[in-house]
């Protein structure tokens, strides 16, 4: 189950067997099923989640009821409402299994014990985080400067199996627009 999770990390950082060892000793592996929450609003945060396999969906409700989602998370990526898993504040988002998922799941106290015992760790998640920060900024960057129809097309270029995976109705909410709007865009293309 954790061998995905090292080969996972040896993209960046070479591990030792003994190292992979104190590493796994961090994380517990759970399966949840589709539709399960493993994060909801309101509530604590426990871990921030690798998945193993699976699709997982970020999502805040906003006061109106209207859904926004901010992410998905499919096998080889880490999610979870970061802001409160850091700050160990109540979730603003909700982490949704849109398919049956396996995870590895990292408590910030394990995280920190993990990067003080392994600094490679530290230099491992700093990478990811840049990741991260990047890909934020450009999907931001898209839908300041985009259309409909080009954000679609970035999408489908970058992750071509979301379509496949996820519900064209979730995928034009994710990408501002209608169902209807995505369907055309579809079509046309």
């Amino acid at each position: 189950m954790l061998e995905k999770l090292r080969e996972h990390i040896e993209k960046i950082v070479p591990l030792t067997d003994g190292e992979f060892a104190f590493v796994s000793d961090h994380f517990t592996v759970q399966q949840h099923k589709k539709r399960a929450f493993l994060i909801e609003e309101g509530k604590s945060v426990k871990y921030t989640y690798f998945v193993i396999s699976g699709l997982l969906m970020l999502v805040h409700n906003d006061d109106q009821g209207k859904q926004h989602i901010a992410a998905f998370a499919m096998e080889d990526w880490w999610e979870s409402d970061f802001l409160a898993f850091y700050t160990q504040t109540k979730a603003t988002m909700s982490l949704q299994c849109l398919e049956d998922t396996e995870v590895a799941c990292l408590s910030l106290e394990g995280y920190d014990k993990l990067c003080a015992g392994l600094p490679k760790m530290e230099h491992f998640f700093l990478k990811k985080a840049n990741g991260g920060h990047i890909a934020s900024q450009q999907r931001i960057l898209s839908f300041l400067t985009s259309n409909a129809k080009d954000r679609c097309e970035q999408l489908l270029k970058r992750y071509p199996s979301l379509f496949q995976r996820v519900p064209k109705t979730l995928l034009a909410s994710y990408l501002g627009v209608s169902r209807e709007t995505l369907s055309r865009i579809w079509r046309s293309s």
